[in-house]
């Protein structure tokens, strides 16, 4: 009968020496907390980032490619949503079609409304366009002021500085940490938007025509006169009528001046009926990134405001 013989099998001593190194570069790595943040747009998204750095796992729940008012809840943003520490997102009504079944689907009691698991960035700023009475006959109108907050930089910083006390009072073991990093965003911004309001300056009194109303914070913060909405109501897709009477309102005066100076649309809206205008009215058209990711360019929240800046200068000229 055969016998088998068996061995011990001794590794190389270059072997064990990878072995150590690698176990000594485990040993030294900062631990990673990755605090799961559910932002429901993209701004506050790359806001988190900012103020979490490393230590956040940020999933975004749209993306600039789509209208924040008409999200689908689908299956997979609500297994996001069960896994989450901290959910993030604009309020006042934006997300009511569906971020109150998010909500309850996913069934996540750190992050419920009235928990410092939920922030609503709405609440930390001065609305806009709040109506004294209710009418559906007006459009989408909604009853907290007009939640399109974050084209105006002084909102951004009143948010990042609530945003960052959240994160430190849910990530307590290291809120020192995220109040640095607020600190330094804070200076940055600080410094972006005296730059901003510098260059921007020559832009106070612009006419425009927006597609929806949804610039009404960076009218407010550039002076400039929003005179239409290509939408006849908030909400409501524009009609044939309803073009005709802007071809009409938007003509040359006899001294030859336009009714606006540019017409502005976002990445996610109907082209056709701002070009047909474009062509009829000879208004430049400019499309707006709107928000972060809405260009090729405008991949953070600096980036989005100079990019915004540059177009609107741009069309001036």
């Amino acid at each position: 009968m055969t016998k088998t013989l068996s061995r011990t099998i001794r590794p190389s001593l270059p072997a064990l020496a990878v072995a150590a190194a690698l176990a000594a570069t485990l040993v030294a790595a900062p631990a990673r907390a990755d605090l799961k943040v559910f932002a429901c747009e993209p701004e506050w998204a790359s806001l988190a980032k900012e103020l979490g750095g490393d230590l956040v796992d940020v999933y975004a729940a749209s993306t600039a490619m789509q209208d924040a008012h008409r999200i689908e809840a689908r299956p997979s943003l609500v297994a996001r949503m069960r896994s989450a520490d901290l959910v993030v997102c604009t309020g006042a009504e934006l997300e009511v079609g569906w971020l109150p079944v998010l909500l309850q689907s996913a069934g996540n009691t750190r992050v419920q409304p009235s928990t410092n698991g939920f922030l609503a960035a709405a609440d930390f700023v001065t609305r806009l366009e709040v109506p004294t009475q209710l009418d559906r006959a007006a459009g989408d109108i909604h009853p907290g002021g007009n939640p399109h907050l974050h084209l105006d930089p002084h909102n951004i910083a009143k948010v990042a500085a609530a945003l960052s006390a959240r994160l430190a009072a849910v990530d307590a073991a290291h809120a020192a940490e995220y109040r640095a990093r607020g600190d330094d965003f804070q200076q940055r911004w600080q410094a972006a938007t005296t730059r901003w309001e510098s260059a921007g300056a020559p832009l106070a009194g612009m006419r425009f025509v927006s597609f929806h109303k949804d610039l009404v914070y960076l009218a407010h913060w550039l002076k400039l006169v929003e005179v239409a909405n290509i939408e006849p109501k908030p909400g409501l897709p524009p009609t044939a009528a309803h073009l005709a009477e802007l071809v009409s309102k938007l003509g040359q005066s006899p001294q030859g001046e336009r009714g606006a100076d540019v017409i502005t649309r976002n990445p996610f809206q109907d082209p056709k009926p701002a070009e047909w205008l474009a062509a009829q009215t000879h208004v430049p058209l400019v499309t707006l990134p709107f928000t972060v990711g809405g260009s090729v360019t405008a991949t953070d929240l600096f980036k989005l405001y100079d990019e915004t800046l540059s177009l609107l200068i741009g069309a001036r000229h």
